[in-house]
């Protein structure tokens, strides 16, 4: 079996459009959620939302890869250039038939469904562009970005709702692990903030209208976020004979279906992910020094969530820095856990716990230590990120310091 870690990230989200800045945001505590701006906005009961701002697809695009990107797409593959350029590999040789690409989407091309859809139903045009179908297709940003590094090993798309990125992850470490990839690339992307993907999304009131408060009493809903954030997983050895610089160690991992309800969360499918992770990397519960949590802000995912950490920790459960980033970059669906998992490498190198902003009044049923409203810092050796998806499916990761 062998050693799996990090050398390389990447990410565009509404805090920044790189790593940097994404983990000074996390270390101030910084808001990216924002009004929207996005065409039919006063048809929408819900304004607000993590989006990225500023985003100009010609700084990184020529006009004909822009007629073939959705909007996911382009975050990733920006995401994707900062990840590998940081992990200094090379994939034109040997390499590349070594190498592939896991990522994980839940709507994957969704702004375009939706702008051809208004084309045609809205303003009667009876034809759509040749390329919609690659654009839209689930897929896409993976094989763009397989194409763009020259990645010939194991390439494609997980789709699992919210969990899509730890499961997308979760299979990259697998394949290096297990030696079927020598490097993967991976993470997750998602761009749903647009009129349609909104307006679903409405149906289900489970959204915020004003902001998203993981874990406080007074929740009322998620916020949806968007962007993309990618990794380099890599043999350790690999790694080390050319003297990379390793971010974080990836050691365990683990999946589970609650096989119960496709909204409701379970408290038992949740605590066997996050202990089958510790088993999986050999870890106890007293080794975890920091959970990202999913904390979507939503009264079930919540609740749920710090029932099924209490019954994995037990009295450790009081010890361990729990947060939920979410109410600062909004929930990126598919591409959330990629996002997040910056978090747990921020507290692993660099000895900060990104906050979970906006709590405001303790709830008895979420009594854990939420790092309320400001980051702080602690000595974290190992952490772990969850994700808990609609349909049941639950993804957790665990890291260990480098």
């Amino acid at each position: 079996m062998k050693r799996v870690v990090i050398t390389g990230a990447g990410t565009v989200n509404a805090l920044a459009q790189d790593v940097a800045g994404t983990l000074a945001a996390f270390a101030e505590g910084r808001c990216g959620i924002t009004a929207l701006d996005i065409p039919d906005i006063d048809r929408l009961s819900i304004k607000i939302g993590g989006q990225v701002h500023g985003w100009d697809p010609e700084a990184h695009f020529n006009r004909q890869q822009i007629v073939l990107f959705d909007k996911f797409t382009q975050f990733t593959l920006v995401a994707a250039r900062q990840a590998i350029a940081q992990s200094g590999l090379n994939f034109d040789g040997r390499l590349g038939n070594e190498a592939g690409v896991v990522l994980g989407t839940a709507g994957g091309g969704v702004n375009t469904w939706d702008e051809n859809y208004r084309a045609v139903y809205g303003e009667g045009k009876n034809r759509v562009h040749p390329f919609v179908v690659p654009k839209l297709m689930n897929n896409a940003a993976a094989s763009h970005v397989s194409m763009e590094f020259n990645l010939r090993g194991p390439s494609f798309t997980v789709a699992t709702a919210c969990a899509s990125s730890n499961h997308a992850m979760g299979q990259a470490f697998h394949m290096v692990r297990s030696g079927m990839a020598r490097a993967m690339v991976t993470g997750g992307s998602e761009s749903m903030l647009c009129f349609g993907g909104i307006k679903a999304w409405e149906g289900l009131r489970v959204m915020s209208k004003d902001a998203c408060r993981p874990f406080s009493l007074n929740r009322n809903g998620m916020v949806q976020g968007e962007g993309a954030a990618v990794f380099v997983f890599e043999e350790l050895e690999h790694a080390r004979k050319r003297q990379a610089e390793i971010l974080a160690e990836v050691v365990g991992f683990a999946m589970t279906s609650d096989a119960a309800d496709i909204v409701m969360p379970s408290r038992q499918g949740a605590a066997r992910a996050i202990a089958g992770a510790l088993r999986d990397a050999r870890l106890n519960p007293a080794d975890v020094g920091y959970i990202n949590a999913h904390g979507t802000g939503t009264a079930a995912n919540d609740k749920t969530e710090c029932a099924a950490v209490a019954e994995v920790f037990g009295p450790q459960a009081d010890h361990v820095m729990m947060s939920s980033t979410k109410a600062m970059h909004g929930h990126l669906i598919g591409g959330t856990g990629a996002v997040e998992l910056l978090a747990c490498i921020m507290a692993l190198r660099d000895g900060i716990i990104a906050p979970t902003i906006g709590y405001e009044e303790p709830d008895p049923e979420c009594a854990l230590d939420v790092v309320p409203n400001v980051a702080r810092e602690a000595r974290v050796d190992v952490a772990i990120s969850n994700a808990f998806a609609f349909g049941g499916l639950n993804a957790v990761l665990a890291l260990r310091k480098a």
